[in-house]
């Protein structure tokens, strides 16, 4: 098998990988780097210029494996796309969503390139768009050779598909976004055990070790009670959040815990994409039985539509918790707004509840200490961090044990790191150099061509 990683600035951006298997040519994902913007954010589709591609596979709808997908599509227009069933129901509306913040990042930053596509085009794409049930084996063939694709749950958020390939008796995983551990609304990933000849891995969390007793359910229980606290102090909570899967799995947390009296009363607002998501990921758990989501969370929590207005710098004392998108603290999004007016009173309360970027203002605002100056610089806001700043450990992303240990079962001839930062994808290097010598590890350079 050959194998080109197309994501130009390697680490997490714009993953996409291209494969191929006999005369078979296989796209896996097509992201937008979340830190870059116009085409610069597009993975590198050189090497597919001018040459057939025969599938598309997605494993799941965040934007870095998702955001290109209609620039590929529209260079491929006879290509079939795959993706679980779940993964179905939600990428229309990802990409809609996305045509969305472009047109609005053309205005507000001046970027030409922008939108990448349109919403007509969009309508255009989705019957190319095929889900798949997870476990149901598909034939994939091309002009002379064929693969069997099997797509297995991979926990992470809704409809995260690990992808097996079978070609010529030969076995070859990839573990796309994966999460073990259950989540409040989605079980962990359930990987075939045993031997596969190729394992593509993603390495998020390679340089992230898990602290001694700490687990996902007692992150949940500490959020909520720094919640807790956090009103009864006077103060106001803001939960920056992912729209995609985490506002539905806090929103679920947070309504078992007033089920048992466990969450004080207060005024809870959010709103944004997440909110919309919410009819979907009721739908898929309807359908597909893959989620385990309710949208009746948002009548028993008494959800408010966030206000229209938000002052950059001006503290709402409305002694309430905010639940609102992006999870990384975006600028000129509503948890950058308010974090403005918030972090400045030390009654308040910054939570973060997923992966931050170093360099977000989310990530920058985990790394300052009590009485450092912060500045929101879009917002034109300078203030001084008085408000507890805190991460809860309920990441989407596999520890780095729990992957090494399924690397080591699998024992694969070859194993290539893929989504994650340089000190990640060295420690598990130097981790399977010790504990498995005979494999060989790739750490691909962007837009090189490898034989695994």
């Amino acid at each position: 098998m050959k194998l080109t990683d197309l994501n130009r600035d390697g680490g997490i951006g714009a993953n996409s990988l291209l494969l191929q298997l006999g005369d078979l040519r296989i796209l896996v994902d097509c992201g937008l780097h979340p830190k870059q913007a116009g085409r610069r954010a597009m993975p590198d589709l050189a090497a597919l210029r001018g040459k057939r591609l025969d599938f598309i596979i997605l494993t799941h709808c965040h934007l870095d494996h998702l955001g290109s997908l209609p620039v590929v599509m529209r260079e491929h227009p006879d290509t079939p796309v795959l993706m679980s069933q779940g993964s179905r129901m939600l990428a229309e509306r990802m990409l809609h969503n996305s045509a969305n913040v472009m047109l609005r990042q053309r205005d507000e930053d001046n970027i030409p390139d922008y939108p990448l596509f349109t919403h007509e085009e969009l309508e255009r794409m989705g019957p190319r768009f095929t889900g798949l049930a997870f476990g149901h084996a598909k034939k994939l063939r091309g002009i002379r050779d064929e693969v069997e694709l099997i797509l297995h749950p991979a926990g992470h958020v809704a409809g995260a598909a690990a992808v097996e390939l079978q070609y010529k008796h030969r076995g070859i995983f990839i573990t796309g976004d994966v999460l073990f551990d259950n989540q409040r609304i989605l079980p962990g990933a359930r990987f075939p055990s045993g031997h596969f000849d190729t394992l593509i891995m993603e390495t998020t969390r390679g340089n992230t070790e898990r602290a001694p007793n700490q687990d996902r359910t007692s992150e949940m229980a500490r959020l909520v009670a720094s919640i807790n606290d956090t009103i009864e102090r006077g103060g106001s909570f803001l939960l920056p959040v992912f729209a995609l899967g985490r506002m539905q799995e806090i929103l679920t947390i947070l309504a078992d815990a007033r089920k048992f009296n466990r969450l004080v009363e207060c005024p809870i607002f959010a709103s944004g994409l997440g909110m919309d998501l919410a009819d979907y990921f009721d739908e898929i758990t309807r359908k597909t039985k893959t989620l385990q989501f309710s949208r009746s969370v948002i009548k028993e929590l008494k959800i408010k539509p966030l206000p229209r207005k938000l002052t950059p710098g001006e503290d709402t004392k409305q002694n309430a918790l905010f639940i609102v998108s992006s999870g990384m603290m975006v600028e000129r999004t509503p948890s950058y707004t308010l974090a403005s007016g918030l972090v400045g009173h030390a009654r308040n309360t910054v939570g973060f509840v997923g992966y931050c970027d170093p360099d977000t203002p989310g990530g920058q605002l985990l790394g300052a200490k009590p009485g450092d100056e912060f500045l929101f610089k879009t917002a034109n806001v300078k203030s001084k961090v008085k408000a507890r700043v805190d991460r809860f450990h309920l990441s989407g992303h596999a520890d780095r044990d729990e992957l090494l240990e399924f690397a080591l079962q699998a024992a694969p001839r070859s194993l290539v790191l893929t989504h994650g930062d340089p000190p990640a994808r060295k420690w598990f290097a130097e981790q399977l150099a010790a504990r498995a010598p005979k494999t060989k590890v790739i750490d691909p350079v962007p837009g090189q061509e490898y034989l695994v």
